[in-house]
């Protein structure tokens, strides 16, 4: 399996600088948020062209990297259409030159009625807030077979598809084999569920299937009765009971480190590499 890194996590810089410092911790794929990322960009809409696609591309490429998913990250939700409109547009043209990237996905999650928060709201859980997500990824999912790309989303505990059977029953109605999903199992954890991790891990694993393509790679521990993330081999994720599951039956999808401190990588690459070689 391939382990790659939200690239971003090194901080913004070159494409060439950031390829560099993942392929020195061992790093085979990037997650690339262009805007978190790439000095200059802004990643507001009309700003890639083709040439520009290639040249990132090359620079990972050439160090040998992937880019396994370009993050275009947005909240359907959000209170101010305007902005909605302006990332969708974003979203579109991430998928537009995915190809251009050699990328295999771009990637969102659904977003939280609390606009820039991301955080829970009741309204997040309301049929309204579903079909409103529903209406605008279906356009997504039918801009992505025009031009032969591939979309993947998140769930998240605080977001409009809360829990894995709510993203399932999006994705499931959305019909479409160009989108899939990312699993990012500490996104679905509380104060509340955190014990019962291994129980919703296994729900992704039932309702995806293969078509899982990113394992969002996170630990924790808990602190002052909340979730506290930590550097991945030190806290309560049981690793030992997932990363043999998620080798079996996702064998092809990436694992992407999300939230790691540069000062960390190398012990948690070389944790959960092997966590790998041990099976």
């Amino acid at each position: 399996m391939k382990i790659g890194v939200r690239v971003h996590d090194f901080g913004k810089s070159d494409a060439k600088t950031l390829a560099q410092q993942a392929k020195k911790i061992g790093f085979d794929a990037v997650q690339l948020v262009l805007n978190k990322a790439i000095d200059g960009e802004t990643g507001l809409a009309g700003s890639l062209s083709k040439e520009k696609a290639l040249d990132i591309y090359n620079a990972f490429n050439d160090e040998g990297i992937e880019i396994a998913m370009l993050g275009a990250y947005f909240n359907p939700v959000h209170s101010d259409k305007e902005k909605v409109n302006s990332l969708i547009l974003k979203f579109k043209e991430h998928l537009k030159y995915e190809k251009d990237f050699h990328a295999s996905f771009v990637g969102s999650e659904t977003g939280s009625f609390n606009d820039d928060k991301w955080t829970y709201n009741p309204l997040n859980r309301t049929e309204e807030a579903f079909q409103e997500v529903k209406r605008i990824f279906s356009d997504l999912a039918r801009y992505s077979e025009e031009v032969n790309a591939n979309m993947a989303i998140e769930g998240a505990f605080g977001h409009c598809m809360y829990e894995p059977k709510a993203l399932y029953r999006l994705v499931n109605e959305i019909n479409s084999n160009n989108v899939y999903y990312i699993v990012d199992i500490y996104n679905y954890l509380s104060i509340s569920n955190y014990e019962n991790q291994k129980i919703i891990f296994d729900e992704c694993l039932e309702l995806f299937k293969d078509k899982i393509v990113i394992y969002h790679i996170k630990d924790f521990i808990v602190e002052d009765n909340s979730l506290k993330q930590c550097a991945i081999g030190k806290g309560l994720m049981d690793f030992d009971y997932m990363i043999p599951k998620i080798k079996k039956l996702t064998p092809n999808a990436y694992l992407i480190f999300e939230g790691s401190k540069p000062s960390d990588m190398e012990f948690s690459y070389k944790f959960i590499k092997g966590k790998l070689e041990e099976i």
